[in-house]
């Protein structure tokens, strides 16, 4: 059977009425760079806590901090994204389990929460593993000019780590992105669930699906340039191999 190559088709009026197909993938990719960009926040703020916690003296948090990492480390995304959508209004209260369901836009909530938390444990691992990273002469040091705790780790230790990690945290920020195509098993209409529908409409799946490749390939292309523009310009001499 020959196929019928059209790369035309993204100028053609979509069946939606809003415009062409080229139209419905930007309105995807809005989608997944708003929902991947709150979920790297909420990761980034779990994250950190968790991970802070990990490093503290008191076993009794260590403890309770490595229980939250391993329960969101070692389930699927995917199974994750189900329990939020579908089994949590179901074991809340009926009328806050109600409004769970007929919340507006409940797939991007549901994809941005879901994600967040996913991508926190991950976050947290590799803080934890920055902080360690640090001689520790640093914390002795800042506990030594009168510094509280949480004054040591904001002053001192955070800001170096946060320096060190780097190079990870832009992994998970790519992997973030790239995780938000999850979301179209619940509804969330981002890029790859605009691509799937373009090729549902036209029956074009290989221009959907290629222009949607390289929609992905171009945003974390950029989102790398960018993110080792921040590394080198916050970089510590002695810290980061090469500087």
């Amino acid at each position: 059977m020959n196929y019928n190559w059209n790369w035309g088709i993204f100028w053609q009026p979509s069946p939606e009425g809003v415009g062409t197909y080229f139209d419905m993938l930007m309105t995807g990719l809005q989608w997944t760079l708003v929902t991947a960009l709150c979920a790297w926040v909420l990761a980034l703020i779990l994250g950190s806590i968790v991970g802070v916690a990990r490093t503290l003296p008191s076993r009794a948090v260590q403890r309770i901090a490595g229980a939250y990492v391993e329960f969101f480390r070692n389930i699927p995304f995917l199974v994750q994204l189900f329990l939020w959508y579908f089994v949590l209004p179901e074991l809340l209260p009926e009328a806050a389990g109600l409004w769970l369901k007929q919340l507006p836009n409940a797939p991007f909530w549901t994809t941005m929460i879901g994600l967040g938390f996913f991508m926190s444990v991950r976050v947290a691992e590799q803080l934890r593993a920055g902080i360690n990273a640090l001689p520790r002469g640093q914390k002795m040091a800042g506990l030594a000019l009168g510094l509280t705790t949480g004054q040591t780790y904001g002053y001192v230790l955070l800001p170096m780590a946060y320096r060190i990690i780097l190079p990870p945290l832009t992994s998970e920020l790519l992997n973030t992105i790239k995780n938000t195509s999850v979301g179209l098993t619940i509804g969330l209409i981002e890029l790859t669930a605009r691509a799937r529908a373009i090729q549902e409409f036209s029956f074009q799946v290989f221009e959907a699906f290629t222009a949607a490749t390289l929609i992905y390939l171009v945003l974390n292309l950029l989102v790398t340039v960018l993110m080792r523009w921040l590394e080198r310009s916050v970089a510590v001499p002695g810290y980061v191999a090469g500087k």
